[in-house]
């Protein structure tokens, strides 16, 4: 999946592929354009998440949360709105594609602000910076017969290896059975700080309480659209729970490349709280405006500094939400 929210990555082989100019065209408004242009440059929707379902719920911090971070929301029970998605700008994916993350954004809210995350369903991003992304999307872009040219897309990967982790991720798992039965990761590092100014690197993992997982011969039996009313029915015997954990950092962990996984099983976690998603919500609730996670954090978090694909995801969201609006 190629999600506007799972924006990040960057290598010097770019230029050998695009061209010295490449880099200066990797601006927000270019790299909106690329994912329109992948997923059929469909109108009035988001240039990555275009399919999803919009929620509500609550979270309830950890006992321990408040240890870790000052942030009010993890001081006492607050409201949830919320959206599952497909990864790209194409409505009509199939839920049943392999090789496309599933995005879960939400919006935290506090009297003194919001705190907002937009994970996705694989423990790494796509890319590692923004020309890097701009470069993917140029290579898959449709030629005049409509079809991706399959050489410019082998020549992209080959340059560039670690651009295909998050595909080779997800095609060695089964179709997740529901937008609720499998984990989301905050593919950045985060900093969390607490009360007595106590900072703690981090990267945060929703884990569902309910994760299943498709066989293939289920998979076949499904239409390209069973999400939204597999969510409604799990939805009316209670809600779909996920436990924010935090990934704590050691020494060497990578903070600013979205591209590569830390090991989970090598390191400690702390729990933050549970998120309840309770119900579905109209549309509109979700698309009045964009769920930032850059310029939406409350003090007590904060997203990484030298991680490239972090920054320009709030230009780009912008972006999105103006031509999808307009």
């Amino acid at each position: 999946m190629i999600p506007l929210r799972m924006l990040l990555g960057c290598t010097a082989a770019i230029g050998g592929l695009l061209g010295p100019a490449a880099a200066e065209e990797a601006d927000p408004a270019a790299i909106v354009a690329g994912l329109f242009a992948a997923g059929g440059n469909h109108t009035g929707v988001r240039a990555s998440g275009a399919k999803g379902v919009c929620l509500k719920g609550e979270f309830t911090p950890a006992a321990g949360a408040a240890a870790l971070s000052k942030a009010p929301h993890f001081q006492k029970a607050v409201p949830v709105t919320a959206r599952f998605s497909m990864g790209g700008s194409n409505p009509k994916v199939s839920d049943k594609a392999k090789p496309v993350t599933r995005g879960f954004a939400m919006r935290m809210s506090d009297p003194s602000g919001d705190m907002v995350f937009v994970v996705i369903s694989a423990p790494v991003f796509s890319t590692r910076t923004p020309e890097q992304l701009l470069a993917a999307l140029q290579a898959r872009a449709p030629g005049p017969d409509g079809k991706p040219d399959a050489e410019k897309i082998k020549a992209f990967a080959a340059a560039n290896p670690e651009a295909t982790r998050q595909a080779a991720w997800l095609n060695a798992r089964p179709v997740p059975a529901s937008f609720a039965g499998v984990d989301y990761w905050g593919v950045h590092a985060y900093t969390l700080t607490n009360a007595k100014g106590e900072a703690t690197i981090a990267r945060l993992k929703f884990v569902s309480a309910d994760k299943a997982g498709l066989s293939d011969d289920e998979l076949r039996a499904k239409p390209d659209s069973f999400y939204a009313d597999e969510l409604k029915e799990r939805l009316g015997r209670g809600p779909a729970r996920f436990d924010l954990v935090a990934i704590l950092a050691e020494p060497g962990d990578p903070t600013g490349d979205s591209t590569a996984q830390w090991p989970e099983e090598q390191r400690k976690t702390e729990a933050l709280g549970t998120l309840a998603i309770t119900a579905i919500e109209p549309d509109a609730t979700c698309d009045a405006r964009t769920f930032d996670p850059v310029v939406e954090l409350p003090e007590g978090i904060a997203g990484p500094a030298d991680d490239p694909m972090f920054a320009i995801r709030s230009p780009a969201y912008a972006v999105s939400l103006s031509r999808r609006t307009n």
